[in-house]
């Protein structure tokens, strides 16, 4: 490895808003890399932007123009070329914190010197809510020990809103490759397979409690706005498939009990999720899709299955008949609210 760390920004007709995001990056110095992976943008200028920052920057950035293949094979691209010893995606929409990415970059060099390199790095994202011009921290001191190394014996519980997000995480590069991650293509909603499947293979954690990623949401053609989430629900019904298959939680228990806790109450939520949003299509094909998707969970492995049924984080989505179904977008409806979530 070349770098200390590379920054994966897969980038769509962004030319109205990258330039922020690639000048937070910027700051980390010489011994980063930024690759601005083009997706096949057409309706601006977008892939001379990329050039641009590679000509500017020949040590730093590089530039790959590939066709479109969507976010997930951006990432993917971003793996294969990598030269830094930690990977980590940034949206082109998004940024970060330049006063916490020096801090971060920091510790990352200590662990870099180490014969054994830290596998994951997990910091705090701050979601800038567009609509109101407010900020909300997503933290997780009251789930990891802070500032020391730690494994998933280690671990707190979880709140019912806080998980792992591609915004939180910074994985060491090869062990993205080891796992064989590849991320399928023309499919939003990819970033949960991200931060789901390596867990089990990551034998050392480091928590800083840093603001370090900027989500801005709240952006009308943004894939988290409940309307654009609706007509693309066939691809959330995918992921949460993938995920299912993905490892097998009963093997993940017998060693990392907390982790498995806690990546079946990530799956348990993505088939929250995905059930819901197949409620407000309210189709007859939508709602047989959702009957399908529970019924698959229950082949691979019907004592989850139970389990996710009758949880009430699941059990809002799967309320039988038209006015179960009316109840469940409200309950949703709720949650939103709290949360603020999209």
């Amino acid at each position: 490895m070349e770098k200390l760390i590379t920054f994966a920004v897969p980038c769509y007709n962004s030319a109205a808003y990258m330039d922020h995001c690639v000048q937070t990056l910027l700051t980390g110095g010489e011994d980063i890399e930024i690759i601005l992976v083009d997706d096949g943008s057409v309706k601006d200028d977008t892939p001379a932007i990329c050039d641009r920052y590679e000509a500017q920057y020949p040590h730093i950035v590089r530039a790959v123009h590939q066709e479109n293949g969507g976010h997930g094979e951006g990432v993917n691209q971003g793996i294969s070329r990598a030269r830094g010893l930690y990977y980590k995606v940034v949206d082109s929409d998004d940024w970060l914190n330049e006063e916490a990415l020096g801090r971060v970059l920091d510790k990352l060099r200590e662990f870099a010197a180490r014969p054994d390199p830290l596998d994951l790095m997990i910091c705090n994202y701050v979601y800038e809510h567009v609509e109101d011009n407010t900020q909300k921290v997503m933290k997780y001191t009251n789930v990891f020990p802070v500032n020391r190394e730690f494994t998933w014996g280690d671990i707190g519980h979880f709140r019912p809103s806080q998980y792992l997000l591609m915004h939180s995480v910074i994985y060491r590069t090869q062990l993205l490759r080891d796992c064989g991650l590849k991320l399928p293509k023309h499919t939003f909603y990819v970033d949960n397979i991200f931060v789901y499947l390596p867990l089990p293979q990551v034998r050392s954690i480091y928590y800083m409690d840093e603001d370090l990623y900027r989500y801005f949401i709240g952006r009308a053609d943004q894939s988290v706005n409940e309307s654009v989430m609706v007509t693309r629900v066939d691809q959330q019904v995918r992921v949460t498939r993938t995920m299912i298959d993905s490892c097998d939680l009963r093997k993940v228990k017998t060693q990392w009990p907390k982790l498995a806790r806690y990546m079946k109450n990530y799956l348990a939520m993505m088939m929250s999720i995905s059930s819901i949003f197949l409620v407000i299509d309210g189709s007859p094909e939508a709602l047989g899709q959702r009957t399908e998707l529970w019924e698959y969970l229950r082949t691979v492995d019907s004592a989850l299955f139970h389990k996710f049924k009758y949880r009430a984080i699941s059990s809002m989505t799967i309320f039988p008949g038209y006015q179960g179904r009316k109840l469940s977008v409200k309950l949703y409806r709720v949650a939103q609210k709290i949360y603020k979530f999209n």
